[in-house]
């Protein structure tokens, strides 16, 4: 494992061949061959899953004993983990930690003027890097100094006086004894409610002695059960009686029972977990944890204990343990109940969005785009409801055996554009198999600790963390499509440019009017859809009148991976020629990995090499990793031994961050050669034509709600949306700044949570038409045309 953690003083220590340089000193040209840089963590980024084993991690690391000489900005440096070393050190270390990294390379850092940072990046890989922990050496427990290392809790705890107890081994437990154990948790169940008046919980525990015994605990209040957070912890029980149940020794509380929890993490600090303000614990309770969890962490039998899994590496179909801070919560009906959660990371599917009562929701009702984009709406069923009616938002939880399923169809609370089976959803069933149910984690524990960090970085530097995520180096990486930013609410209104002489009427007026009328307006905005502006943008062909979505990079990553496979021997075109591109370095996956890739002999007499090149055998990560370095990209693959286009279900063309498609039906695509005599920039169009392919055109297509003293009226916001918003849809496909005007838009003619009789008043031309449904039938529809929206001009 390329991640250590060592203890400082004793026991293996950094390999002596290493040299310390400090951090300012590092420069691009530097030698960094067996040389190591040393320095606090100020500040971990969370675990991002690029997919299958593959992980990104972010951090930046300060020397504490920098130089006089250097400056605060040269003395902290951002720091880069990929694969597997990213995923050891996320579970190994925290923020606040000493580390010292060898192995590294160095880059330029793109983010040096937004972060005032060093001017280079260091990148560390699973292969010959190596991160080594740095931890101080536990104090002899039986020292004064020792009291320092227990929590506050433990400390007062240990000052009354109390009896010594004595422990039996759990190969020892005789029928009828009433004993005191400890033991390693390798199964639970949560607390449920028992036939009688009492809740019930199970466990099985194991110690040194290798026998597993069950445990079935009965308590009048949930919480005053053992905090058991997930295989491994250990449990301590006092006056717990042994009896034997199908012919097997098992444990039951007694009177007087008592039992008090811990972290199962080797090198974690000794943290209590009870219900109880009286215990004992002491100096020889503490090394009998910590000599458990050392015994623990050897055994194979909880290899197969995980952690929790992040949203951000949630997976369509799979079972998990959630940990997560609730946001709101609201009743579905009696049997159901929803939960909004985050992490703090973003899951890579498309979730979920119930759409519930305001009235009834308990908690925050709207959020910034940024954190709505993190936020995972969980259904709890059945038996957890009555749990979940008793948590109050913003408390930190985990939620076991919770389930991905992708298709949400068939959920209760959703609206008709919500029934997509691309939509991930997450349920909580009912029952209590395999530790099902929800927990409420105490604050001093450590992975709420690491949580409320992400949260607290994301609260302190919203734009600061958006802005690293889109670095030119990053963004590729994430492949995450650029959502809305937040930013100052923009008073918005509209006024009319079709220059009819025509009196205002009612909306009631309108629905009683016929088709192929114009009619001028003026209402309120009472919703819209889609609220996700990539949900809003399509693909029109101008020649045949067919729409379509936009692909995800989901579907457009299974194309591009078939068609990499199909890489074999190929006659290229005589009016190209053959080569090879290697990936950038800082690229994830492996170093040495060169794509074929075939360059324009004309273009290349005329010095003009980059402006087109044909690209074989690249997958969409690698495809978006070469994006900066050539102008045209047109992805090909071999078929037949000759060079063939991908599927037009995929981009035909990528220049700089747009993507370009074509149509299936009105193309006639191959490979041909590409006529740029005379041409002085070479574009989508010119591409298209000599590939024989129909571009599609990006638009914007929106349902809008209006509604004055007389009616309300659905109507489409389309081929006018462009003027409307002062912004070209293929703009807002990549740009950044034509995506935050759209949405500072729309959130001020429709502000989100606010009384829908405080939203501005709008100036709309309607055009009626007919138009047939899904169903054939006729029917009268309208459309927004000659309308513009008006920002107020900035003084």
């Amino acid at each position: 494992m390329p991640v250590h953690v060592l203890l400082e003083g004793t026991g293996p220590q950094i390999p002596a061949h290493l040299t310390r340089i400090p951090i300012s000193l590092i420069t691009t040209s530097t030698d960094v061959t067996d040389k190591i840089v040393k320095g606090k963590v100020v500040h971990k980024g969370p675990l991002v899953s690029l997919n299958d084993d593959n992980f990104i991690l972010k951090m930046v690391i300060q020397e504490e004993d920098s130089m006089p000489n250097s400056s605060s900005q040269n003395s902290s440096v951002n720091v880069v983990l990929f694969g597997s070393l990213a995923k050891n050190f996320n579970q190994s270390a925290n923020q606040g930690d000493v580390v010292a990294a060898s192995g590294f390379t160095v880059g330029k850092s793109p983010t040096v003027h937004k972060d005032n940072l060093h001017p280079c990046n260091l990148l560390l890989t699973e292969d010959g890097a190596c991160i080594y922990v740095l931890r101080p050496v536990l104090p002899n427990p039986r020292s004064p100094p020792a009291n320092k290392r227990r929590s506050p809790l433990s400390a007062e705890l240990s000052l009354a006086k109390a009896p010594k107890y004595t422990y039996a081994k759990l190969d020892n437990l005789k029928a009828g004894s009433v004993v005191n154990v400890y033991g390693v948790v390798v199964f639970f169940k949560q607390p449920f409610k028992s036939r009688g008046t009492d809740f019930c919980s199970t466990l099985k525990i194991t110690d040194q002695s290798n026998e597993k015994i069950g445990c079935t605990i009965f308590c009048e209040k949930p919480e005053d059960h053992p905090k058991i957070f997930q295989n491994g912890d250990i449990v301590r029980m006092h006056r717990v009686k042994a009896q034997v149940f199908n012919k097997s020794i098992t444990l039951v509380n007694t009177f007087g029972f008592s039992v008090v929890t811990f972290g199962g993490v080797e090198g974690a600090l000794v943290e209590p977990r009870t219900s109880s303000r009286s215990f004992h614990f002491d100096q020889d309770d503490q090394r009998t944890v910590e000599e458990l969890r050392s015994w623990a962490a050897s055994q194979a039998l909880l290899a197969s204990v995980t952690s929790t899994v992040p949203l951000s590496a949630v997976q369509p179909k799979a079972y998990f343990d959630l940990t997560c801070q609730l946001l709101a919560k609201a009743p579905i009906d009696s049997t159901c109940t929803l939960l909004r959660v985050w992490d703090g990371t973003r899951c890579p599917h498309t979730l979920l969005k119930v759409i519930v009562d305001p009235h009834v929701t308990e908690g925050q009702l709207s959020f910034s785009k940024e954190r709505e984009n993190l936020i995972a709406d969980v259904l709890v069923y059945d038996n957890h409801v009555e749990v979940a009616r008793q948590l109050k938002p913003g408390v930190f939880l985990r939620i076991f055996n919770l389930r991905a399923i992708p298709g949400s169809s068939q959920v209760r609370g959703l609206t008709s554009s919500q029934l997509q089976v691309d939509h991930l959803a997450f349920h909580l069933h009912g029952g209590t198999s395999y530790s099902r149910g929800i927990r409420i984690l105490p604050d001093n524990t450590p992975d709420v600790q690491e949580l409320k960090r992400v949260i607290e970085a994301f609260h302190e530097n919203d734009e600061k963390a958006l802005s690293e995520i889109n670095d030119s180096d990053l963004l590729e990486v994430w492949k995450t499509p650029p959502e809305s930013l937040d930013g100052e609410t923009v008073d918005c209104s509209t006024e009319r440019s079709c220059g009819h002489d025509m009196q205002t009427v009612t909306l009631s007026e309108v629905k009683r009017s016929g088709p192929g009328r114009v009619h001028h307006v003026r209402a309120q905005l009472k919703a819209y859809e889609p609220h996700r502006l990539h949900e809003a943008l399509k693909l029109y062909c101008s020649k045949c009148k067919s729409m379509q979505d936009i692909p995800d990079d989901e579907l457009l990553e299974s194309i591009f991976s078939e068609a990499s496979k199909d890489c074999g021997p190929c006659s290229p075109p005589p009016w190209t020629l053959s080569g090879q591109v290697s990936l950038p370095r800082h690229a994830p996956g492996p170093s040495n990995r060169a794509l074929t890739v075939y360059l324009l002999t004309q273009l290349m007499s005329e010095g003009k090499i980059k402006d087109v090149i044909l690209l074989m055998g690249s997958t969409l990560e690698e495809m978006c990793q070469l994006m900066a370095s050539y102008q045209n990209i047109i992805p090909v693959r071999s078929s037949g031994g000759h060079l063939s286009l991908l599927d037009l279900s995929a981009p035909f063309l990528f220049r700089g961050r747009k993507r370009y498609y074509g149509c299936k039906r009105c193309s006639e695509a191959a490979v041909r050669e590409l006529s740029a005599e005379g041409v002085e920039m070479i574009d989508e169009k010119i591409i298209a034509e000599a590939l024989g392919i129909q571009p599609l055109q990006f638009i914007l297509l929106m349902k809008l709600e209006l509604q004055d003293a007389t009616d309300r009226l659905d109507v489409f916001l389309w081929r006018h949306a462009e003027s409307f918003f002062g912004v070209s849809a293929e703009d807002a496909s990549a740009n950044q700044e034509a995506q935050n005007s759209i949405c500072q838009i729309m959130d001020s003619l429709c502000p989100p949570g606010g009384n829908v009789g405080q939203h501005p008043w709008l100036d709309l031309c309607l055009m009626a038409y007919q138009a047939e449904d899904d169903d054939g039938q006729t029917k009268t529809c309208y459309q927004v045309c000659h309308t513009t929206v008006v920002k107020p001009s900035s003084e």
